[in-house]
């Protein structure tokens, strides 16, 4: 969009949310994106609905790709204010905002949190390598010097030190930040530990270590956490990808596996001693602040060390808190409404 389009923009979302009519824009804070910072959101939003004269945002739980997607899509009152990820947002997705007049994006990071891969505790617990899963969930495998459809079938097969049942995952779909995650983490760190030797050069390059099988193993279960753990409770020989959160809400009837001989706790999430951990994110139109009403007072409660400082209420559901200077600093960000630098 060019210059001209984005004044357009620009004048049309002023138009629609200043003057005589600015009340019967929007009167509650509208926030979309990632199921692993909803709950997070969610305990925040009651929290500013309880405690201030606004009304308690309305959060949907989106995907972190999806999330972006809508909140990206235009400003004023029929576009979200604020969308939750799982991971940053991307180059594609800051020019796409900025074609359609978004040009000032507030980063706020909010903290830490692991991937796990859950099972039922009726089942043992697994004690797996990155290579392990990326041999499990592969589309394609090395064989005989070759790429071929992945033929195994149960863990065993992969590694006679595990349990010969079916391999079954249940685990989210492309639009998940957390399926991002997974494959930047899991699958393509878990790829160079395997034996490569005798594949082409040309195989290579066509060759693709997060895409995943499609024969049932992987199961894509949606962007419903709390669905994958009661299906797990159902099924104790399959196995749920989500984040750490819903882990620890959940640790009567399910547990994680060890990764590299490494337990998803929070000790070890915090430490950066287990291997498959990310960073948290929401990101705010500075363009709604102050035309929808509570979006500053609603950063400032999710920003406050009563929230996610390391005693706050959100490390209580599994957060795992930023180091005091680089939580300081992004407080500062959302206390100047700081833009981040747009690529």
């Amino acid at each position: 969009m060019k210059v001209k389009g984005l004044l357009v923009a620009g004048a049309l979302f002023a138009a629609t949310v200043v003057g005589a009519n600015a009340h019967a824009a929007r009167d509650y804070i509208a926030i979309v994106g990632s199921s692993t910072v909803y709950p997070f959101a969610t305990v925040v939003a009651e929290q500013f609905g309880k405690t201030t004269d606004f009304k308690t945002p309305k959060i949907e739980s989106t995907g972190s790709g999806g999330g972006l997607k809508l909140f990206c899509a235009g400003l004023g009152p029929d576009h979200p204010d604020i969308t939750n990820a799982s991971r940053a947002i991307k180059a594609s997705e800051q020019k796409t905002c900025a074609e359609n007049g978004i040009t000032e994006i507030v980063e706020v990071k909010v903290g830490y949190d692991g991937i796990v891969l859950a099972n039922s505790k009726q089942a043992g617990q697994l004690d797996l390598s990155r290579k392990d899963v990326f041999l499990a969930l592969a589309k394609h495998v090395p064989m005989d010097g070759k790429l071929v459809e992945n033929p195994y079938k149960t863990w065993a097969d992969i590694n006679p030190d595990l349990p010969a049942v079916a391999i079954e995952v249940l685990g989210p779909p492309p639009t998940s930040g957390t399926r991002d995650a997974f494959v930047e983490l899991v699958m393509e760190e878990g790829v160079e530990e395997v034996d490569m030797t005798g594949i082409s050069e040309d195989a290579m390059k066509e060759f693709e270590p997060g895409a995943l099988r499609e024969d049932g193993a992987y199961v894509e279960a949606g962007e419903n956490d709390n669905l994958i753990v009661q299906k797990l409770q159902a099924n104790p020989a399959a196995i749920g990808i989500f984040g750490f959160s819903f882990l620890d809400q959940n640790a009567d009837v399910i547990q994680g596996s060890m990764i590299e001989g490494q337990a998803p706790t929070f000790e070890n999430i915090a430490d950066g001693k287990y291997p498959v951990s990310r960073s948290l994110f929401f990101y705010v139109k500075k363009a709604h602040v102050g035309t929808i009403p509570g979006i500053e007072e609603y950063l400032a409660e999710f920003s406050s060390e009563n929230a996610w400082g390391p005693e706050g209420y959100l490390a209580d559901r599994g957060l795992i808190p930023m180091p005091d200077g680089e939580r300081a600093q992004f407080a500062a960000d959302v206390a100047n409404l700081t833009p981040m630098a747009m690529k």
